[in-house]
């Protein structure tokens, strides 16, 4: 398949790191694309959005965390091809935010340090960000 502006999907991602060093990562629910794999929070950038803008939005809809523009550090980026579009997902690291982890869509969340996510089963755009995640913390 031909990469064209069309088929890309821009989606942000976050790496939410408690005080222990630890990651967050929440299970895909049951009826959504890859249910049951693990990943980094996140979601769609919608138009208009900034990468930032979105992450933001996407962390209070789905875990009723606030955080700031100013709290969110780029680390790295996935760029993927699945069969019906290709993915560029950027990541970002969060340390401080406002308000106790909550999910709200369903999803189970887990606690996790870096080398720990080598063994969860994890949407392929996610895995490769793990190697420069562990580096980093």
């Amino acid at each position: 398949m031909p990469i064209t502006a069309a088929n890309i999907t821009l989606v942000v991602a976050c790496a939410l790191v408690d005080g222990d060093g630890r990651v967050l990562v929440a299970e895909r629910p049951a009826g959504k694309a890859m249910a049951g794999l693990w990943e980094f929070p996140g979601g769609k950038v919608e138009a208009g959005e900034t990468p930032e803008a979105a992450l933001i939005r996407e962390l209070k809809e789905e875990l009723s965390i606030d955080v700031t523009q100013a709290c969110l550090a780029p680390l790295s980026f996935a760029s993927h091809a699945y069969d019906d579009f290709h993915l560029l997902m950027p990541l970002y690291v969060c340390r401080k935010w406002s308000g106790q982890v909550a999910p709200r869509e369903g999803q189970k969340t887990q606690w996790k340090r870096p080398r720990e996510l080598f063994e969860l089963p994890m949407p392929p755009a996610d895995k490769p960000l793990i190697a420069a995640l562990r580096d980093a913390l």
